[in-house]
């Protein structure tokens, strides 16, 4: 890598340049920078969900290699991050998920559940190339599924001022495609709940405390934080490698278990009563709002800082959005 010092961070793009999901490859270390570039609410939409596979399974049926201007170019790390300011993603498209609940439409839950998963087993799983090594890049808010999205890859890295939880349980419901998977494989199946059920939003520095951050970076310096990980590791990279698939052996994520979770979550999903769905639509007003008008999206952090007589007012908060 020394004698490629000089032109590393050259990146080239590819790919389809009108896609909510955009990609760069930087050929000195053979790193792929996808980033998501929702239009509109920065969550995971049927077209960003529909953008990323589309990249993804290239990846993944090339063995690990991606297409650079009509040369296959071997990919040895995947970096995932996000072009909205200040959020790296809000999760699971909830506007959807009310329409689809009030309309008791179990096939289009069930279906959304699956594409989340077609995306995130095959990360989970390094796109079946032992060799590629995943990275989450987080330079803002990551809730919900974009928290389950972050914790998929081999490396979570995180700016300071970056704010990470799962709030379904504000709304009576949970995250259901791989965050109690994900967070047990991190922290231990106890510790997994005990942070979905609290719904908490939290630091990145409290949660590399926790064990779920891997690396904590200063504001505007997350991917040179990337860099230095990459450059650090990269003499000891086959080592590396093993460790991270060794630790998929010790705590294995299958498919198998991912769509069992989802089911129960769309059955959960449909449970849910007006009162329920009347504060998720409150939260999709506060989103659409604060990003009309630029502001970062704070409501579940909002929450968070709520006494707990406060909290008990919920519907009282939320109206105050």
């Amino acid at each position: 890598m020394s004698s490629m010092r000089d032109v590393v961070g050259l990146r080239m793009g590819y790919g389809n340049t009108k896609s909510q999901y955009q990609t760069e490859f930087e050929p000195a270390t053979g790193t792929v920078w996808g980033y998501f570039n929702p239009r509109g609410t920065p969550c995971f939409s049927l077209g960003l969900l529909k953008d990323i596979r589309e990249h993804d399974s290239a990846l993944a049926v090339n063995g690990g290699h991606v297409d650079v201007n009509g040369i296959p170019s071997k990919v040895r790390y995947y970096v995932c991050g996000s072009r909205a300011p200040r959020v790296f993603n809000l999760g699971g498209d909830l506007a959807l998920f009310v329409l689809l609940i009030k309309a008791r439409d179990r096939d289009a839950l069930a279906h959304y559940a699956r594409l989340c998963i077609d995306n995130m087993y095959p990360r989970i799983q390094n796109y079946y190339c032992p060799t590629l090594t995943t990275i989450s890049l987080v330079q803002g808010d990551a809730l919900g599924g974009g928290f389950e999205c972050a914790m998929s890859s081999d490396v979570l890295v995180a700016e300071e001022s970056a704010q990470l939880g799962l709030p379904e349980i504000l709304f009576n419901l949970f995250p259901g495609m791989g965050a109690v998977s994900l967070l047990t494989r991190r922290i231990g199946l106890r510790a997994a709940e005990e942070l979905i059920l609290s719904g908490r939003i939290l630091s990145a520095a409290k949660l590399h405390e926790m064990g779920i951050v891997d690396v904590v970076a200063k504001d505007g310096e997350g991917e040179t934080a990337v860099r230095e990980w990459i450059a650090r590791n990269w003499k000891r990279r086959n080592g590396t490698q093993a460790v991270m698939r060794a630790r998929q052996l010790v705590h294995p994520i299958t498919r198998e278990e991912l769509d069992a979770i989802a089911e129960v979550w769309v059955d959960a999903a449909l449970r849910l009563e007006d009162k329920d769905l009347k504060m998720m639509g409150r939260i999709v007003r506060s989103q659409m709002r604060r990003m009309e008008s630029g502001e970062a999206i704070d409501v579940t952090r909002r929450y968070y800082a709520l006494s707990p007589q406060q909290k008990q007012s919920l519907y009282v908060f939320l109206r105050s959005l």
